[in-house]
Parts: structure tokens; C-alpha cells; sequence
């Protein structure tokens, strides 16, 4: 008699195709490679001494001490173009957090496994990991400070070395995937596009501006 044919799952098991296979070792080797370079992850990891000052690099690029600082300048400034530059600050951060939130919530991954929740105020998405919001908030002020802010070149060079620690500090404490941190390095890159392609000014959001 005829065997019977196998169920299309297992037949994809069976055969599985080229971008199949690749994929999967890519997600294996970011998994390795996220999991050797969590040294941070928890006091008895490798480097768990750097926990704390790891810690701290996290909350500097957290979006709640942005936003609220983003915030209280745009309220003590007294310049129509320093309120012009907060103002649309405050836009690109908020449209991250949207942008980052509804990411995160469609691919719904999993943070790493080693990683501690002890994270500073975390909302109900923050249970997934892709794509890291410190990084794409990292990318995003990077962009904007360096664009925007007329700085000397040692502090412009601190600005991007900022960027990356806070970026690296993620698959150090565990709390991401490298593939997490580097989707969100391009995310926040491009999301600054969006902004400078959206600047508000006194010509196109007048009742904005009348606000402040």
C-alpha cells in the first residue's frame, strides 16, 4: 500500500529551503554571540562588577529623563529658535517611542534569557526586545545633537561615543540581541530623516508655537 503523504509541516522540516536554513543559523549565532557578550548581565556574570555603572549608562538614554528634560527646556526657554529645535526634539522623541512601541509589539520577540527585569520604568511592551529603543533613541539625539547643536569637535566625538556605549551596554546587561541593538541603530538613523523631512516651524504648525 501507498504510504500516506506527510502533512506539509513536516515536509517543510523535511526540505527545508536555503533562506530557511540561513536564517536559522543567523538567529542561532546572534543568540551565541548576544548570550558570550551578556557580561553584565548579572552580578555573578563575568564583568558583573560594571553592573551599576552599566546601569546608569542605561537610564541616560531612557526616554522618560529626554522626554522630561526635552520638556522643562522648551518651558524655560526664552528663543524663538532654541524653541523651535526643542520643540521638535520632543516630536522625534515621542514619535520613537510610538514607532519603537508598535515595532515591538508586532514581532512580540523575547528578551534574552540571562537578562534581569530591573530595568528603569518599563511599560507593557518592554517585555519584548525587538528592536532596542535605547538604541534607536540613542541613534536619533545623536543625529539631531550633531545636526543641530554647534559643537566643538571633542564634544561631538563624546556625543557619538555616547551613542555607541549606550548601544553596546544593551547586549552587555542582557537586555537585547545584537540583532535587536543594530535594527535599532538603523531605525533611529532613519527616523531622524523622518523628522527633518517633518520639521515644525512657525510657518507650518502655527498652533504649536502659539503654545509656547
Amino acid at each position: 500500500a501507498a504510504a500516506a503523504p506527510l502533512p506539509e509541516e513536516d515536509c517543510m522540516k523535511l526540505n527545508p529551503s536555503f533562506l530557511g536554513i540561513a536564517l536559522r543559523s543567523l538567529l542561532a549565532i546572534d543568540l551565541w554571540a548576544s548570550k558570550r557578550l551578556g557580561v553584565c548581565a548579572g552580578e555573578d556574570s563575568a564583568w558583573g562588577s560594571a553592573r551599576p555603572l552599566m546601569k546608569v549608562v542605561e537610564v541616560s538614554g531612557h526616554g522618560i529623563p529626554w522626554l522630561l528634560g526635552t520638556f522643562y527646556g522648551l518651558c524655560q526657554s526664552d528663543s524663538s529658535a532654541a524653541r523651535e529645535v526643542l520643540l521638535n526634539l520632543l516630536f522625534a522623541l515621542l514619535l520613537d517611542l510610538v514607532l519603537v512601541a508598535v515595532v515591538k509589539g508586532l514581532v512580540k520577540r523575547r528578551r534574552p534569557t540571562h537578562n534581569k527585569m530591573d530595568m528603569f520604568v518599563t511599560i507593557s511592551v518592554d517585555k519584548y526586545s525587538f528592536p532596542s529603543g535605547h538604541a534607536t533613541r540613542a541613534a536619533l539625539v545623536c543625529r539631531f545633537v550633531l545636526r543641530h547643536l554647534v559643537l566643538a569637535v571633542p564634544l561631538r566625538v563624546l556625543v557619538v561615543l555616547w551613542a555607541l556605549i549606550v548601544s553596546v551596554s544593551r547586549v552587555m546587561l542582557g537586555r537585547h540581541n545584537m540583532t535587536d541593538v543594530l535594527f535599532g541603530l538603523l531605525l533611529g538613523y532613519a527616523l531622524y530623516s523622518v523628522v527633518e523631512y517633518c520639521w515644525l516651524s512657525p510657518l507650518s504648525a502655527p498652533a504649536l508655537f502659539a503654545l509656547w
